[in-house]
């Protein structure tokens, strides 16, 4: 299978703006989704300077902003903010905040006030049910449910997402989306359990290149790798 071949849209995962403006004229990412961890990665030092040159650079594909808050009400705010700074902008919304304490009914407000909306860190069908059941008609809006930590604790991602998929397919205006990709064939899981989005970050978003390549050609790009780094040792195992 090859890129082309995929119904699946490609949304690169990261805060580094270069990389992120570069992504976005290759033509096949088609969003963007950012989160603190990313930002603290790429050293950002200023939140609302970050937004504002990111919207600037890309003003036209869909980008996800996330709250920092941990209480509620300093959340709906911060989210009212980030909304201000554009139509293409979703505000990430965690499914909980760190005490455990369900966001739904904050979801439910900001939805209807109008706010385009991407809930985050969903592990479960029953918060993907939760968070369907409130978002207003008329909004735009994405499920993210981090199937590769799901993987992680030793559950079949596909049978989650494939049941999110089809949950979101029922509400119009709801977009199912493939968090925490691991590898390039996250993006082929993703695609046939019919998932709308899928995030990927630069350094596999590198490799799609290899995507639809002959693997008998792969095999031998491999040992060539190998003869390159064995030869660039200077090892003799035979004198």
């Amino acid at each position: 299978m090859e890129l082309g071949d995929l119904k699946i849209a490609v949304y690169a995962d990261g805060a580094d703006i270069d990389g992120m403006v570069e992504m976005a004229e290759k033509g096949f990412v088609k969003g963007f989704t950012t989160n603190p961890t990313l930002m603290k990665k790429a050293g950002i030092t200023s939140y609302t300077d970050f937004v504002g040159n990111v919207i600037r650079e890309i003003p036209d594909m869909p980008i996800s902003f996330e709250v920092f808050a941990d209480d509620f009400e300093t959340m709906e705010k911060e989210a009212l903010v980030l909304s201000g700074y554009g139509k293409n902008v979703f505000v990430k919304i965690p499914i909980t905040n760190a005490k455990g304490e369900s966001s739904v009914p904050l979801v439910g407000r900001l939805s209807q006030r109008g706010v385009n909306l991407n809930v985050t860190a969903i592990f479960t069908i029953e918060q993907v049910k939760a968070v369907l059941e409130v978002l207003a008609e008329g909004t735009e809006n994405i499920i993210s449910v981090f199937a590769g930590r799901i993987a992680d604790a030793g559950v079949d991602p596909e049978i989650i997402m494939r049941e999110t998929a089809e949950l979101c397919r029922g509400k119009k205006g709801v977009m199912s989306l493939w968090a925490s990709c691991r590898e390039v064939f996250n993006i082929v899981q993703a695609d046939r359990c019919g998932v709308d989005i899928i995030t990927v970050t630069n350094d596999l978003l590198a490799k799609l290149g290899n995507m639809g390549k002959a693997l008998e050609q792969f095999s031998l790009e491999t040992v060539q790798m190998f003869e390159r780094d064995g030869r660039s040792l200077g090892f003799s195992i035979v004198s």
